[in-house]
């Protein structure tokens, strides 16, 4: 080879040296006598409460503002600033503070030293809060001149319409119901969502500039193509509000209702009674909503033909007496395919049932309903069955010679819910759902997205991160910009970037390839953010850290059966400011440094040093002198979140 060829410069990078033909032991290149190739990094992950939150809020973010380790900016308080972290990603947490069954604390790693942090109660005691302090969200500065008509004002429309008003655009909800809220409101009892709360979360939507129709129904009212030709684009929110029937014979009867049109009549105020014996088919939260309310509500002995519950249910006035009547309790029975301790409703909202009288039945599956001479529903025929989820698909073995007929004056069908695709028939895409890509646009129809159960029925979490994303997705499309891939794990991450700016340390810029960054200031040394797509396991934390630390349990108000007759006041107590924060501070901080200083004390080189207060802030708390580094590991080895790894440097 010609030595004119060669290169100017000896490659000082190359992995092998010239005339290598096999590669050595790797081991003895990374451990050797004093030194060591490998050396401490600062690894950002997603802890696994957020990669379980179906709205990505920023969990561990918060917590740790709650707990002191982030401070907030100056002049502003900790709970403001933990509850405007919380509502980058949910501007309800009031409401879901309450209701969410929380996968989140399900995912918890704090489940393997004790018992899983109280996320819920943090969130409710934030939402709480700023309604009291009468908090309010900045209105953006300007305005981008664009349009976006929503259409739904349940959690996923108030979701999309939130965080598109926050980006600059004009909002307008459409809504075919009196009132904005959805599910919220005419799905969930008022004593599991205060209605005062649920109002005031809902107009510190509206007060950024969001406009609203009610009683509007799209495809009624006012068709799609012109809907689709007044706004630049449309985000179809409309949920799942109708029931599904029973598939049994005999379901046809008048007092045979869906789960749905029983809460929505309770919730408008028409049903104020249900018959003496109430049978609830499910095994979800609104199975366990509707037996809660049919507890309360009980029944009156006289009962005028016109005043019974499907008649109101149906958009009928109780008379008078009817109001008037003295309440008595209903027995209430509610079957499930699945065994109590596998039924889908929450644990706690199970146990709450179980206290007031309710009847569950569990491992049974209804197969017919008995009718009198007139029509009417007089029992349940239900059968013992062997139910499981195989592949992700229901498999139900039913028992022979375990029939047996569950007397009833109502039956509700609460196993599952339906969109009603009446003015929108194009969109159904033949399983009663719409399809859409990563970014909730709907396929083949540039500027129309969707989100929460027009998708797939699921969590009201669920339907406000389907809304966050496609507001994204909007703004995007309304800049004329390409709808990027999604993240692998698409969450509200801690910013370290933002956190340099805010304190005047923003890296400047790299305008030459790196080897190494040590010396330059234009990156943050050692340090790589993973949250986009690692979720940490407890198997990388230092778990023996932790010491047992019971949780803060909110108060619940529990009821028996009579307590429970006309009785709607929450159940459910905030907790405390300061149990708010000791619970907090139970958070594991997984993935994020947490200051703990485990690193600087074991450290036998005294080679890891906290970062001087001018240039530290969360994230950057401590950093590592390599001219002393031996990679002995045991600063990994004694983080307790993991967020010390090792890797390979010089």
């Amino acid at each position: 080879m010609s030595t004119n060829n060669a290169p100017a410069q000896p490659l000082t990078f190359r992995r092998y040296k010239d005339g290598d033909h096999r590669p050595g032991r790797w081991q003895d290149e990374i451990f050797d006598a004093d030194h060591s190739h490998k050396c401490p990094t600062y690894i950002q992950s997603t802890p696994p409460c957020q990669g379980s939150c179906p709205a990505g809020e920023d969990i561990r973010g918060y917590l740790n503002i709650v707990r002191g380790v982030e401070k907030p900016p100056a002049g502003m308080r900790w709970q403001e600033y933990a509850w405007r972290r919380l509502t980058e990603a949910n501007p309800l947490p009031g409401v879901m503070g309450r209701v969410c069954p929380a996968p989140c604390e399900s995912g918890c790693n704090r489940n393997q030293v004790e018992d899983f942090v109280g996320i819920n109660s943090v969130e409710h005691f934030l939402g709480d809060w700023a309604i009291k302090e009468g908090l309010a969200y900045p209105r953006p500065e300007a305005s981008t001149g664009k349009t976006v008509a929503v259409i739904g004002g349940g959690p996923a429309g108030l979701s999309a319409a939130y965080q598109l008003a926050r980006k600059g655009h004009a909002v307008t909800i459409f809504d075919d119901h009196e009132q904005l809220g959805g599910m919220m409101r005419y799905g969930i009892p008022g004593f599991r969502t205060p209605r005062a709360l649920l109002d005031a979360e809902i107009q510190r939507i509206l007060d950024l500039g969001v406009q609203v129709r009610l009683n509007c129904r799209i495809g009624t009212d006012i068709t799609m193509e012109e809907l689709r030709a007044s706004f630049h684009a449309v985000f179809l929110g409309m949920g799942a509000q109708s029931g599904r029937p029973l598939p049994v014979e005999g379901a046809e009867a008048p007092n045979v209702v869906t789960a749905t049109a029983f809460l929505k009549a309770f919730n408008d105020g028409r049903m104020r009674h249900v018959g003496k014996r109430v049978v609830v088919v499910g095994g979800g939260d609104t199975s366990i909503d509707v037996a809660t309310v049919a507890r309360r509500l009980g029944h009156i002995d006289q009962i005028h033909e016109s005043d019974r519950p499907e008649r109101a249910i149906a958009g009928h006035v109780a008379h008078d007496v009817a109001e008037a009547s003295a309440r008595q309790g209903a027995e209430v029975t509610l079957t499930s395919l699945f065994d109590i301790a596998k039924m889908q409703a929450s644990k706690h909202e199970v146990e709450h049932a179980l206290a007031e009288g309710i009847t569950i039945r569990g491992g049974m599956a209804p197969i017919a309903v008995l009718r009198d001479a007139s029509g009417r529903a007089t029992a349940l025929r239900i059968q013992r069955c062997e139910a499981k989820l195989v592949g992700g698909k229901l498999d139900v073995k039913m028992i022979e010679g375990t029939e047996e007929d569950v007397e009833a004056d109502l039956i509700v069908s609460a196993i599952g819910q339906a969109v009603d695709f009446t003015g929108y028939e194009f969109l159904n895409n033949g399983r009663g759902a719409v399809n859409t890509d990563k970014n909730y646009q709907v396929a083949n129809q540039p500027g129309l997205f969707a989100g929460g159960d027009v998708i797939r029925p699921h969590l009201l979490t669920t339907a406000i991160g389907h809304g966050a994303i496609a507001a994204e997705g909007i703004d995007r499309y309304l800049a004329g910009e390409a709808l990027e891939k999604r993240p692998k794990i698409d969450v509200h991450a801690f910013d370290l970037m933002r956190k340099l700016v805010e304190k005047g340390m923003a890296p400047g810029k790299v305008d030459e390839p790196l080897r190494g960054t040590d010396g330059h200031t234009g990156v943050v040394h050692n340090f790589d953010n993973r949250s986009d797509r690692y979720v940490i396991p407890h198997t990388e934390l230092f778990l023996g850290h932790f010491a047992y630390t019971e949780r803060h349990k909110r108060h619940v108000v529990t009821l028996d059966a009579e307590q429970a007759l006309n009785n709607f006041d929450e159940r459910l107590q905030a907790l405390t400011e300061a149990q708010a924060q000791a619970e907090a501070k139970r958070c594991m901080s997984c993935g994020q440094c947490f200051e703990c200083d485990n690193c600087v004390v074991y450290c036998p080189q005294t080679a890891v040093f906290r970062v001087p207060k001018s240039k530290a802030t969360t994230g950057r708390y401590v950093d590592t002198d390599y001219n002393k580094c031996v990679g002995c590991h045991i600063c990994r080895d004694v983080c307790p979140t993991g967020y010390i790894q090792m890797g390979l440097g010089e």
